[in-house]
């Protein structure tokens, strides 16, 4: 755990999040569809990884209120992204699945934004890329936790 009294903990953790918000941004201006908001976006990331979804798995998921999340999941309807289908076991609830165009909207967002990394990282040496392929997998368990 960082002490974050240790002045050298406290210069990686202020590095770390100044880097990641940079590093955000930057990526967030790599969209296909400039329509869709960041949360939009987000949800059906979501969708894509953990499958199909209640609005209120969704709105806990995305650290939402359930009646954002409401309204977030009518406008990806609207736009032909998620359907609305009755859940399986609760007939009160509904869940939410992406559509075939979600799924390609969201692959060519992969590729344009990892087309982007790879032309950043093209800058790199052998030993910052190296670095960089060993912290990947602790960058994603931090955007996880």
């Amino acid at each position: 755990m960082p002490d974050l009294t240790h002045g050298d903990d406290v210069a990686a953790v202020n590095s770390l999040r100044s880097a990641v918000m940079r590093l955000s941004r930057r990526l967030k201006h790599q969209r296909v569809d400039e329509s869709l908001s960041p949360t939009e976006m987000s949800v059906l990331g979501t969708l894509a990884r953990c499958g199909t979804a209640t609005p209120g798995e969704l709105a806990r998921k995305e650290h939402v209120q359930p009646p954002s999340m409401t309204r977030i999941v009518a406008l990806l309807e609207a736009k032909g992204l998620v359907r609305l289908e009755p859940h399986p076991e609760d007939r009160r609830q509904k869940v939410v699945t992406q559509t075939e165009r979600a799924e390609a909207m969201l692959e060519e967002s992969r590729r344009k934004r990892n087309a982007f990394l790879a032309t950043l990282a093209a800058d790199l040496d052998e030993d910052e890329w190296a670095k960089l392929r060993a912290a990947a997998p602790v960058l994603e368990k931090l955007a996880h936790l």
